[in-house]
């Protein structure tokens, strides 16, 4: 079936996030181990955790469906062997039933290789969850060795979780905080074997993405062949507290709590990494770096025409008073049709942002094992895209995909 050969925007839960530190799966401290820069060094050795997090039998009861509950966890960060042996069950209904925590391969490598055999996909992009927490934090309280001393713990956790499957396209994070570090974890990154990088869709520190300061951070990654890339959980989920208070009882999330993405949330959720892009391009970073990659991944689509066309005017007419405009040899449309790409929610009508803008923008995501996903995603697309043609089809769920990984192509095997 179709799209399966670049099956994309996965996410991984870690298990543990204690006092700002990830813990590897040994339960030691994830030190940084690369030599110390001389314009920011790096923490000292990390203080061994301890984990507090119960390992008796645990089970899912916020999550609906079809699965029976039994235990999901045994002993030892994994799950039992009677809830894989359901999961395994499955078969063709496993990114219907199995999802987040309790999922086949949500957070044991092992099992994440099991996964891809089952649902076919040749390559996918691995994103953890709760590990971006700290060094995506907002705060400007948050010290730069404890910032980047979790963004290096994550990203060694990272590359260890992908490294047995070259199916598995492990997703590094390097906050933008602070530049000379940024380019120092950047260069550890690439080092584990990462291949994306993760950056937050909000100011960096003081200043815009698009600074002089980032242009080797942006270099080296063209150079490099490795995308940076967007997701959700770059910059706060929630809206800031009293657009919410209305004077009514609060709403809840749509898991059904009030932690996670609610009405109001979802509605401009997308502001953030319109606001980071429109700053990138405005700034000139895609037309000094033309072969630069990027990807806006579980951030849906449904802004990007609406983008495309605001940009083109803002450069025709602003030109005249801003120099970094004026330079500009290609239309901002055009420069983020070559060098990047959208994923849309199964909720949004893919056939329609295709007509009312290209269709080189649009990727497809399956976001195993998180819900958002949906039951049957590539069916959902399927009807969006309605009679559009094969090659519509393949750019959605392959080429785009190859043009901002062109290193995740796999080589075509010939009968002998």
């Amino acid at each position: 079936m179709m799209g399966v050969a670049s099956g994309r925007c996965q996410r991984l839960c870690f298990r543990l996030i204690l006092a700002c530190i990830a813990v590897c799966p040994n339960n030691t401290p994830a030190a940084p181990d690369s030599p110390r820069p001389r314009s920011r060094p790096w923490p000292t050795p990390l203080p061994t955790v301890r984990s507090t997090t119960p390992t008796a039998t645990s089970w899912n009861s916020r999550i609906s469906c079809s699965i029976t509950p039994i235990p999901t966890c045994a002993t030892g960060c994994r799950h039992s062997d009677a809830h894989v042996a359901e999961l395994l069950a499955l078969g063709d209904k496993l990114i219907e039933s199995s999802k987040e925590i309790q999922a086949l391969g949500a957070f044991d490598s092992k099992e994440r290789t099991i996964a891809l055999d089952m649902l076919g996909f040749k390559r996918q992009l691995v994103f953890a969850t709760h590990s971006v927490a700290v060094p995506f934090s907002p705060s400007s309280k948050m010290t730069p060795d404890i910032r980047y001393g979790s963004a290096r713990a994550h990203n060694r956790a990272m590359g260890d979780f992908c490294r047995n499957d070259a199916r598995l396209l492990g997703v590094g994070v390097v906050p933008l905080d602070d530049a000379s570090a940024a380019i120092a974890e950047l260069e550890h990154a690439i080092g584990q074997g990462l291949k994306a990088v993760w950056v937050p869709h909000r100011p960096c520190g003081d200043k815009a993405p698009g600074h002089v300061d980032f242009d080797p951070f942006w270099a080296r990654l063209a150079e490099a062949r490795v995308p940076f890339v967007l997701h959700v959980g770059g910059a706060p989920l929630q809206l800031n507290k009293a657009w919410s208070n209305n004077g009514r009882p609060p709403t809840k999330d749509w898991l059904g709590g009030g932690e996670n993405v609610r009405s109001k949330d979802i509605a401009i959720l997308h502001e953030g990494p319109e606001t980071f892009l429109s700053m990138m391009l405005i700034d000139g970073v895609f037309e000094r770096f033309p072969t630069l990659r990027g990807a806006s991944v579980e951030l849906g689509a449904g802004w990007v025409p609406s983008l495309l066309t605001r940009l083109d005017w803002v450069a025709a007419h602003w030109s005249k008073a801003d120099k970094n405009l004026a330079n500009f040899k290609r239309k901002p449309s055009e420069q983020l049709t070559e060098q990047c790409a959208f994923t849309p929610y199964v909720f949004e009508d893919v056939g329609m942002l295709i007509d009312q803008s290209n269709a080189d923008l649009y990727l497809f995501s399956s976001d195993y094992p998180h819900i958002e996903g949906g039951r049957n995603p590539i069916a959902r697309f399927e009807r969006s895209l309605g009679d559009r043609s094969a090659a519509i089809r393949d750019k959605f769920y392959a080429d785009n995909f190859l043009r901002v990984f062109p290193d995740a192509r796999v080589p075509e095997t010939r009968a002998a």
